[in-house]
């Protein structure tokens, strides 16, 4: 008989009780290695980087970032089952099959279903669904309040209003904040989409900028202007950005 795969595992809960069960449910498994227990988001983006485990068990609701921003900082995200106790992040997750979703308090035998789910997933290699399920759920608020940034192992996590502009570098954009500059893989109109719209304003193909930064608006050409920011940043300004800017300012 051919022995299962033994999948590499992380544990995700701020609450040491909830890992401790978890513990308990896996290690009576032959085909579980936990390689990892993180009590927080920031160690677990640390411990997905490093170990690149097969499958992470991750709570929803934790302090510093919750397990979509998580996610969202993964590199090669692993399998996803999601342990939380707020099921009113759970809207349509049950469809998904790819990534599963436990109503905490759940039973082993929940666990299990779950985890066989998982291992059909590895051995087939299919895609995760994981914008698909973030989608369902809800996590993902309407306005960025937070942008995140992933730097090696470190995690920037920059509040939306502390950003004084962006500038788009080909499929990064670079987030300028309290004089720091801060390098997304991210394309400049999904980051737009999700900013404050009557905050932000995109000026410019290349740039959006935070509408209380702007000092003043100068002339620059006969169709073209440039808005001169607090800290002397001076960014060009299209005619249909300053179009924008007559209407908010």
């Amino acid at each position: 008989m051919t022995a299962k795969p033994v999948i590499q595992t992380i544990i995700v809960d701020d609450e040491e009780p909830a890992r401790l069960l978890l513990r308990e449910y896996l290690t009576k498994r032959d085909d579980i290695n936990i390689v990892a227990e993180c009590s927080n988001g920031f160690e677990a983006v640390k411990a997905l980087t490093e170990l690149k485990p097969d499958l992470a068990i991750l709570d929803i609701q934790m302090p510093k970032l919750n397990g979509f921003e998580v996610l969202e900082l993964a590199e090669n995200p692993p399998a996803v089952i999601f342990a939380t106790a707020y099921d009113q992040y759970a809207v349509k997750a049950f469809e998904l099959h790819a990534v599963d979703y436990l109503l905490k308090p759940f039973s082993k035998e929940r666990l299990d279903e779950a985890l066989d789910h998982v291992a059909k997933r590895l051995k087939t290699k299919k895609p995760l669904p994981l914008e698909a399920l973030a989608a369902a759920a809800g996590m993902k608020p309407a306005i960025l309040e937070r942008v995140l940034v992933k730097d090696g192992s470190k995690v920037h996590v920059i509040p939306a209003d502390k950003i004084d502009y962006i500038e788009a570098e080909d499929d990064y954009v670079a987030i300028k904040a309290e004089g720091k500059s801060h390098l997304k893989q991210q394309r400049m109109a999904e980051l737009e989409k999700m900013l404050d719209p009557a905050k932000f304003v995109r000026v410019h193909r290349s740039s959006i900028i935070n509408l209380e930064r702007i000092a003043r608006i100068e002339l620059y050409a006969k169709d073209s202007r440039m808005a001169i920011l607090k800290d002397g940043t001076k960014l060009l300004i299209s005619r249909t950005g300053y179009d924008k800017l007559k209407k908010m300012l």
